[in-house]
């Protein structure tokens, strides 16, 4: 099973959107793995950000994630890297397709409401980057066998 990273940004947060959003993911049978509220500093966001960290936007980016705290969630299943971007929708939100988290709360490219990891390996190292191994819970989800065929559970 493949895990990936979640943040619920600024936005989602100020809109009181964090319930609806976790429940997209929740009713598709993902399974949650570790979930919490952090503060961003410029450690951080720059370490995350590194590929756009030279652009003119960024400093507005940074000081708008710094705005309000986020949820960083971590979730596993079966292909989740893949799964979490379709339902996240693509990243000029106006252009998401309805049914994607973004195509339904989201018009703008940066107040976006959500980012999700990109690959298998930014997920590694995005999960690594905001959780604790210890913060992060390996546990049996009886569910699984309801959502996943017997090949795709192991």
């Amino acid at each position: 099973m493949e895990r990936t990273l979640i943040l619920i940004k600024p936005d989602a947060i100020q809109r009181s959107l964090v319930g609806e959003i976790i429940n997209r993911f929740e009713r598709k049978g993902l399974k949650i793995v570790a979930l919490k509220m952090i503060s961003l500093d410029e450690a951080i966001l720059r370490e995350h950000y590194t590929h756009i960290a030279d652009k003119n936007f960024y400093p507005g980016l940074e000081k708008w994630m710094m705005s309000s705290p986020v949820i960083a969630m971590c979730v596993e299943g079966y292909e989740v890297v893949n799964t979490v971007r379709l339902l996240t929708g693509i990243t000029k939100a106006r252009s998401a397709e309805a049914g994607s988290i973004r195509g339904d709360f989201a018009m703008s490219v940066s107040c976006n409401v959500i980012h999700a990891s990109d690959s298998i390996e930014n997920a590694i190292q995005e999960v690594k980057r905001f959780f604790k191994p210890d913060e992060l819970f390996d546990y049996q989800k009886s569910e699984f066998e309801h959502v996943y065929g017997e090949d795709e559970r192991t």
